[in-house]
C-alpha cells in the first residue's frame, strides 16, 4: 500500500494536524482515516465487535474527504466507538460529483482494554487543503482535540 500520513506538529499547538497521501482518492481517504483513528486510539488494541457501512456523496472530492473524516468523529461520539479499521472506496461520477462507500469496524470505547489517545472533537477547515498532483493525492487536515 502506498498510502501514508505524518503528523504536522508545527501547524497546530492545541490541535492535531496531519498530512495524508495516496496514489488515488480511495488511498488518500484510507490514509486520512487512519490518521484520525490513530489520533484517538491505538487500533491494535481494538478488538472489532462492531461494524458499519458508511455511504457519502459530495459535489467535489475535498468536501467528500472532509465529510468522511467528520463522519468518523461523529460515529465515535454518537455510537461511543473506538475504530480498528476502514476500507473506503471512492468513485467520481462526472454528472453528480463524488461518492464514498466504506466498511468501518471497531468496538465500544473501553479505557481498560484500549489504548485511548486524544478525544477528537471535530475536523476543522483551518488550513484544510486537498491537492492532486500527477500520480499523488495529498491532504492537510487539522483536528480539534
Amino acid at each position: 500500500m502506498t498510502a501514508s500520513f505524518r503528523y504536522l506538529e508545527e501547524i497546530a499547538l492545541a490541535d492535531a494536524a496531519f498530512e495524508a497521501s495516496g496514489t488515488s482518492p480511495s488511498e488518500l481517504c484510507q490514509a486520512a482515516a487512519q490518521a484520525v483513528i490513530e489520533s484517538m486510539v491505538d487500533p491494535g488494541t481494538v478488538v472489532p465487535t462492531w461494524t458499519r457501512t458508511v455511504e457519502l456523496t459530495a459535489p467535489d472530492f475535498p468536501t467528500l474527504l472532509f465529510d468522511w473524516l467528520s463522519e468518523l468523529v461523529y460515529l465515535k461520539d454518537a455510537e461511543g466507538i473506538s475504530f480498528r479499521e476502514t476500507s473506503p472506496i471512492v468513485r467520481e461520477h462526472p454528472e453528480t460529483g463524488w461518492s464514498l462507500k466504506a466498511d468501518v469496524s471497531g468496538a465500544p470505547i473501553n479505557a481498560e482494554q484500549q489504548d485511548l489517545r486524544a478525544d477528537v472533537k471535530a475536523v476543522t477547515k483551518h488550513l484544510y487543503e486537498v491537492r492532486q498532483q500527477p500520480g499523488r493525492w495529498t491532504a492537510r487536515v487539522v483536528l480539534d482535540i
